[in-house]
């Protein structure tokens, strides 16, 4: 089998965290059984795959590029609700039209996905792997703290350094991605974990402007400009866009193509200690995690029903990373100098 480049250490470290994710978050124990299905495209994914290896000792292991997609749907069903499928993928796996999370989760197993690991090379690969750490105490106390607050917030505030935007109608009832599977139907995800998310009551009810540092480009990577970009927001919709980049305008134009208005739906509360406005890896989907806010551009976002969108026609669910200087939730500032304060 081929072997990681990385360090020895850098394994170690990951081992680590895959221990405490299998028993702290999955209570993952030898009466269920695990698959673990890896690729070996990179070295990202050949270090997480030696961590599994040492941590599921008794697990089925599947090399993607070495069988059939018949024998991975095979594989998994052979399995039980309850047992635990681990995807490591340099890339994204494909099974024709078989939708790997979804249909793993309507068979009731636990699923841990680390996608798109072939984007973070070199040291963002070691980035990726302290990002994965897993501390039950911190993430579940802030992400309940969160909640709370804003499923009974009035209003909201984002101050992103001279630039707010304002939330005036409420949120809808805030989910949390914290490892906390026991009062979910599904227990699983994406990996690294660490955000709580909602958006406005009313769509109609954001206003104001926000600073942007980061966003998410045609190719699902992080793009960082050279300068923030402003973007004013009116009626939930970005009306103008201050500093912006050719690249972002592509964003945008796609966004107007395709949906027409460019609305602002989800409000991203992001746990993950790891990434900040100055460390960051290259996969969007990864360092959406990041200690701070995001929102989303676009009409896609599953998780809540607006009149306003026809869910059938919603495309685009764009992250964009806000300067965040402060956090109100009604009278109660929940984050200042780039932490939680619940």
């Amino acid at each position: 089998m081929n072997t990681s480049t990385l360090h020895d250490s850098a394994i170690d470290t990951a081992e680590k965290h895959v221990r405490d994710i299998l028993t702290l978050a999955f209570e993952h124990d030898s009466t269920h059984a695990a698959l673990v299905v890896w690729d070996g495209q990179c070295d990202l994914a050949l270090a997480l795959a030696e961590a599994y290896r040492r941590c599921l000792p008794d697990a089925t292991f599947i090399d993607f590029d070495s069988v059939t997609p018949d024998n991975v749907r095979a594989a998994f069903e052979r399995l039980a609700p309850a047992d635990l499928v681990v995807l490591i993928q340099s890339s994204s796996f494909r099974l024709d039209a078989f939708r790997l999370r979804v249909e793993l989760f309507k068979r009731s197993l636990k699923v841990i996905e680390h996608p798109h690991l072939g984007r973070m090379p070199g040291d963002e690969a070691l980035l990726y792997i302290d990002a994965l750490a897993y501390d039950p105490a911190y993430v579940r106390r802030v992400g309940n703290a969160l909640k709370k607050h804003i499923d009974s917030a009035p209003t909201g505030v984002i101050d992103s350094g001279g630039e707010q935007l304002l939330f005036t109608s409420g949120f809808e009832p805030a989910r949390m991605n914290i490892g906390d599977y026991r009062e979910m139907k599904n227990a699983g995800g994406q990996f690294p974990i660490g955000e709580v998310f909602t958006e406005s009551l009313d769509l109609e009810a954001v206003n104001g402007r926000v600073r942007i540092f980061v966003f998410g480009d045609t190719s699902f990577t992080v793009n960082k400009p050279a300068h923030p970009i402003t973007l004013v927001v009116s009626k939930g919709r970005v009306t103008d866009v201050i500093d912006s980049t050719p690249e972002f305008d592509l964003v945008l134009a796609k966004i107007r193509e395709d949906e027409g208005d460019i609305w602002v739906r989800e409000i991203g509360f992001g746990l993950n200690r790891t990434f900040t406005r100055n460390i960051l890896v290259s996969d969007i989907g990864t360092y959406e995690r990041m200690c701070g806010i995001h929102l989303s551009l676009g009409q896609k976002h599953g998780s809540y029903t607006k009149p306003q969108i026809r869910r059938a026609h919603a495309k685009y669910h764009v992250d964009v990373f806000a300067i965040t200087e402060s956090v109100m939730l009604g009278d109660t500032e929940v984050y200042r100098d780039e932490a939680w304060q619940v």
